[in-house]
């Protein structure tokens, strides 16, 4: 039988005051623990983009005709809402679980010994976007599936995958001062990459406000540019992303860099390979659900790993217990 200490009204009211801090008095997570906690939030934040997508992608944007409520006699949905209703609400709980997720990842990174202020207020940050962009959805059904709404909260989303990739990758490392592997030049391409991402994600979200999944059966709002021109655009972008990733790889390899990069860029190009096929199938097949669901998916996998890469070009020293220390691998520094 395992033991459970008896709880003292003095506990209880400590618990009340600072639950979290009562809860780091008295569990200390093995590191494991912290960095699967950190990966469920973020497949969480994946999860919830591709069951959003699936919601506009069944015309269920509107199965629940009000917010917060479902109806405005019922919270949850109805027989009569039928299908549509039972996507949309399903959706909606899924934001539960999604929270629940970030919940432990704050409550495992406020655990963890020594105390790591960073990872905590990753995990805040990641909570107060879900709530941000519950709202924000709220206001999307309010609006009648506005797509400027609609882009907003899909960049939100993208917002949220980005910190949850961030403390993902922090739950790994030790909270040294950041040394980079690779030289300035490396850094610069980098960042020229992560700024061409996000023009292609929110190119992205134009092409879907102004093509033909709208969200619902009924007529519904579109942004008034010629989605063909918008989708040529997004293409280039596109390979402008995969060429920059190459040239990237090749540098790296030219300057003899470290793996970890170089595993990263790797990893980045195979997954564009990937995206860049479903894009152009989905395009001449004229935008099947399915294709357009896994073309959303390709989406946040090619931000996470872009974000990979960016993070893959430093490491920090004091690696927390149970990881490796830092790489032995020497900083590549003119030849960059």
């Amino acid at each position: 039988m395992v033991h459970v200490p008896k709880l003292t009204p003095a506990d209880a009211t400590a618990a009340l005051r600072n639950p979290l801090a009562f809860i780091a008095g008295r569990w200390t997570p093995d590191p494991r623990t912290v960095r699967r906690a950190a990966l469920a939030a973020l497949v969480m934040s994946v999860i919830i983009v591709v069951t959003g997508g699936a919601v506009r992608l069944t015309g269920s944007g509107l199965g629940c005709p009000t917010w917060p409520t479902c109806t405005e006699d019922s919270l949850t949905t109805t027989r009569a809402m039928g299908f549509h209703g039972v996507v949309e609400f399903g959706n909606r709980m899924l934001t539960y679980v999604l929270c629940a997720a970030v919940g432990w990842a704050i409550v495992a990174a406020r655990a963890e010994k020594p105390r790591r202020r960073s990872l905590t207020r990753l995990g805040w940050a990641q909570f107060w976007v879900v709530m941000g962009n519950a709202v924000l959805g709220g206001i999307v059904v309010l609006v009648g599936l506005n797509p400027y709404t609609v882009a907003a909260h899909f960049l939100l989303s993208s917002a949220l995958i980005a910190i949850a990739t961030v403390m993902w990758q922090r739950s790994r490392e030790g909270d040294g001062e950041p040394r980079p592997l690779v030289g300035p030049a490396v850094r610069q391409l980098v960042w020229f990459l992560v700024a061409a991402s996000l023009m292609l994600i929110a190119v992205g979200t134009v092409v879907t406000g102004a093509g033909p999944h709208a969200g619902d059966s009924s007529e519904v709002e579109r942004i008034p540019i010629d989605w063909e021109t918008v989708s040529k655009l997004h293409a280039v972008l596109a390979w402008i992303v995969v060429t920059l990733t190459f040239a990237l790889w090749f540098v790296l390899k030219a300057v003899d860099a470290p793996g970890g990069p170089l595993g990263r860029t790797r990893e980045l190009f195979l997954i564009l390979l990937g995206q860049g096929v479903i894009g152009y199938v989905q395009y001449f097949t004229h935008l099947p659900e399915v294709l357009v669901g896994l073309h959303m998916l390709g989406s946040c996998l090619v931000w996470i790993g872009v974000l990979r890469v960016l993070l893959s070009l430093r490491e920090r020293p004091g690696a927390a217990p149970g990881l490796p220390g830092p790489s032995a691998e020497v900083t590549v520094g003119t030849r960059a």
